[in-house]
């Protein structure tokens, strides 16, 4: 399965920025390819959603798409494979094969460039909460499971991604230690979570939603966040302080409305555990948050996900002369041999062990309500998980 394998080297360092994109200094003979990613089926456009290639020496080339969803790479001259990947590349991918010549520019046809799901994802229906009808309007598919079924290891291992909807814990998170315990094995080994406002109960503990710091139950330290159910209804201005997802969006500054009497306002988070990606423009209070830093060692060996990722691995590519910082993708295993002689190590660059990501948003979607730009970043976050 997808993930398994133990890191044998950790990086604290983070991807590539846009202004590395294409820089050949090795004075390898290239071509330039351009084209637009969009989704399958839906075919919106991908903002964000990293293409690379690969000379013969397994030195990558490399590129990201704008909030168009347009990119233009340089790559090496001769038959090449093209991946499009969102996040690390597990959970959505698309590899294409396309012969590049010296100093041609190729454009892709767009039905080549559609991003393919090659996760299983499930969510948790909510009360006030419906990010799977987001996951639906991208043309990609969610399966329901039930709150008693997170109870099941069996059944949550199955899946690669697990959204969390608002109001979905049935009676008290603090007294049901199996899905925690559960949660926190999932996002050990590979899988990821997605929380929203509420749901944060799954993560550090509460009944429903989380009342006080350090309320009981959850499998997340109580020194990286606490949350209480204080903020207030209006709306927001707020401020996209990570600078891929602004890219990635178009966006640097958005209106977000919470329209409900009370909702889970982060009090204070640990931020060399949790990057911050929204923040309040007017308290400089986080809104979105997001980890790849949970991993318990005791809970190794339970693998999670789609058995057709079994295939593939995620590594962590080591700088070369087209790229200045290490850059995790996610590649064919049978290419494993070349890209560890090459210095690449297993897993992610900027996680902890194997573990998943989780993102929590303070915030909303709704099925039937206009939510306005933040839909942008709902979409980014499922597609990035």
């Amino acid at each position: 399965m997808k993930k398994q394998l133990l890191v044998l080297f950790l990086s604290v360092l983070t991807l590539v920025s846009c202004s590395d994109d294409n820089n050949n200094s090795s004075g390898e003979k290239t071509g330039t390819l351009t084209g637009k990613v969009t989704t399958i089926n839906t075919h919106k456009a991908v903002g964000g959603a990293l293409v690379f290639a690969f000379d013969d020496d397994h030195n990558i080339y490399h590129t990201y798409t704008n909030a168009t969803g347009d990119f233009e790479l340089d790559a090496p001259i001769g038959d090449r494979e093209v991946y499009i990947q969102t996040g690390d590349g597990s959970n959505f991918r698309t590899k294409i094969d396309v012969v590049v010549e010296e100093n041609q520019t190729k454009q892709l046809e767009e039905s080549l460039l559609r991003l393919d799901q090659v996760a299983r994802i499930a969510y948790v229906s909510g009360n006030y909460d419906s990010i799977e009808d987001i996951i639906t309007s991208l043309g990609y598919v969610a399966e329901s499971i039930t709150f008693s079924q997170l109870s099941d290891y069996n059944i949550v291992s199955e899946y690669d991604i697990i959204f969390l909807n608002c109001g979905s814990i049935s009676g008290g998170i603090w007294n049901n230690a199996t899905v925690t315990t559960n949660l926190a094995k999932f996002v050990t080994n590979g899988g990821s979570l997605y929380a929203s406002d509420w749901a944060v109960a799954y993560l550090i503990g509460g009944s429903r939603y989380s009342t006080m710091c350090g309320d009981a139950g959850g499998f997340i330290s109580d020194a990286t966040l606490c949350s209480t159910n204080t903020g207030n209804m209006g709306t927001l201005n707020a401020s996209i302080t990570n600078t891929a997802l602004a890219n990635a969006i178009g966006l640097s500054t958005l209106d977000i409305e919470y329209d409900l009497g009370s909702w889970q306002k982060i009090i204070s988070v640990d931020e060399t555990f949790w990057e911050v990606l929204v923040r309040d423009s007017t308290t400089n209070e986080a809104l979105m948050i997001k980890t790849n830093s949970f991993f318990d060692s005791s809970l190794v060996g339970n693998p999670v996900g789609n058995p057709q990722n079994s295939d593939w691995i995620t590594i962590c590519h080591q700088p070369d002369e087209n790229s200045s910082t290490p850059i995790t993708i996610t590649i064919d295993a049978s290419s494993w041999p070349a890209h560890q002689a090459h210095g690449d190590t297993l897993g992610s660059c900027t996680g902890t062990g194997t573990g998943g990501t989780i993102y929590y948003t303070t915030f909303h979607n709704h099925a039937n309500e206009n939510i306005g730009n933040s839909q942008l970043i709902l979409e980014h976050v499922i597609l990035n998980l």
